[in-house]
């Protein structure tokens, strides 16, 4: 009976907390959806192997690319509704447990590389940084007002790129296909000397429906937590405590902007600080 619990209150928080990565900032300056390719809704893919896994299903086309350098630190912001960035409602509601995890391509042209043809490496990722009690990924974006932040590597090389921000939520995933994935592309462009070509894998293909890290029971007292995909380039993954995770904000929630610029910042624009 208490499964059965489980499962009816997961199905129905999946219906009313679905979300999307929406806005970015770099070195704490607001670029908003300037360089995003946005989602069609916040609806989540649920299969790995379709095309749709790469940057979502028939993404809103953007003529923005952001300028980033090698060494940046770049936040990526998840909220429910559209052009919704108050703090007071969680970035992914409900029980939508899971990791965090972002990926860049190399690509020609960032507002016309296609996703699914592109090469992805790693650059950062959350999964459970506590097992005492557990504590995902997305507990840390929630208490963050959907923020997340990443620093772009040091020594890759100048470009365009494609940004991935992803979440997959575990809450139902106990049985194939039962994962949900809500991910977003951003469009930038690298500049500095860098030289480095990171292994890549590619979407699809990176992920398996079985995977440890997607087919999985969360109901359960978890002391590992396998992340799906490659290792992070160029940086370590916060490993699982057995102690309480902080929960205190790194993200200044009072700075928080309402409005979201639709335009590419132009050089040289104030900041709030580290994102």
């Amino acid at each position: 009976m208490l499964a059965k619990l489980v499962l009816a209150a997961s199905l129905a928080a999946s219906v009313a907390a679905h979300a999307t990565f929406q806005e970015l900032w770099i070195n704490g300056v607001d670029q908003g959806s300037s360089c995003v390719r946005l989602p069609q809704s916040n609806s989540p893919v649920t299969s790995v192997s379709t095309t749709d896994i790469a940057c979502n299903a028939n993404p809103h086309p953007s003529d923005g690319i952001c300028q980033i350098m090698p060494g940046d630190e770049v936040t990526v912001e998840m909220h429910q509704q559209p052009n919704d960035r108050s703090c007071a409602n969680e970035a992914i509601g409900g029980n939508h447990y899971g990791p965090v995890l972002v990926y860049m391509a190399k690509v020609e042209d960032a507002t016309s590389a296609v996703g699914s043809s592109a090469q992805w490496f790693k650059v950062a990722e959350i999964g459970l940084p506590s097992s005492n009690p557990d504590y995902w990924g997305t507990e840390v974006l929630n208490d963050n007002c959907g923020h997340y932040t990443f620093k772009v590597p040091s020594d890759i090389a100048p470009g365009n790129y494609l940004i991935r921000a992803e979440v997959i939520a575990l809450h139902v995933a106990s049985s194939v296909g039962g994962a949900q994935f809500y991910m977003s592309c951003y469009q930038v462009n690298v500049g500095g000397s860098g030289s480095a070509n990171p292994p890549t894998v590619s979407f699809p293909g990176a992920y398996n429906a079985e995977d440890p890290g997607i087919l999985i029971n969360i109901y359960q007292q978890l002391s590992t937590y396998t992340i799906p995909g490659p290792t992070p380039y160029a940086t370590t993954s916060p490993a699982v405590a057995n102690t309480p995770y902080p929960t205190t904000a790194t993200w200044n929630t009072a700075l928080q902007p309402t409005t979201v610029p639709t335009a590419v910042p132009t050089p040289g624009t104030p900041g709030i600080g580290k994102a």
